[in-house]
């Protein structure tokens, strides 16, 4: 991050099918050397593979797993006097949507299963539901954040 200016935020394009600026960025984070309409084909198939199984709208399933797994707080590591300290802080909106995306897009990959599309909407489902990996990590990170709630002054 520059300390000198401020850091110019692009603006996002909404996605073709939904027109939803969120649903592009979580399709931008999925991309792989460059292949938009890989990344767009695995998403929009996890959103009918949930629509089917679930009988819900993908994207309210889709939101609802994002905010389950953004995190409210994280650690962040501060030099002070020689020692290094976790200090606990608040989790911009913007970094709480990437950290849940990378999460999910993680967890997904490492699962069992057959194709990408099928543990993406599969890790969609467990983190609505308040289970799964992701929000295993999002439990971890708030963990640390409460076992070093003693250094937040050094914030």
């Amino acid at each position: 991050m520059s300390r000198r200016r401020k850091v110019i935020t692009r603006e996002v394009i909404p996605d073709s099918k939904y027109g939803q600026i969120d649903v592009a960025r979580f399709i931008s984070y999925l991309l792989k050397q460059g292949k938009r309409s890989v990344a767009e084909k695995i998403f929009y198939d996890a959103i009918n593979i949930i629509e089917t199984t679930r009988k819900v709208n993908g994207v309210d399933v889709f939101r609802k797993a994002m905010n389950n797994v953004s995190p409210i707080m994280e650690v962040k590591s501060r030099r002070i006097g020689g020692a290094t300290y976790q200090v606990p802080i608040e989790v911009k909106p913007r970094r709480k949507f990437t950290l849940a995306s990378r999460w999910i897009i993680g967890f997904s990959k490492s699962r069992a299963g057959k194709s990408m599309s099928e543990k993406l909407a599969a890790e969609f489902m467990a983190a609505a539901d308040g289970e799964g990996a992701s929000i295993k990590k999002r439990d971890d990170t708030h963990r640390m954040a409460e076992a070093n709630k003693a250094f937040a002054h050094f914030r």
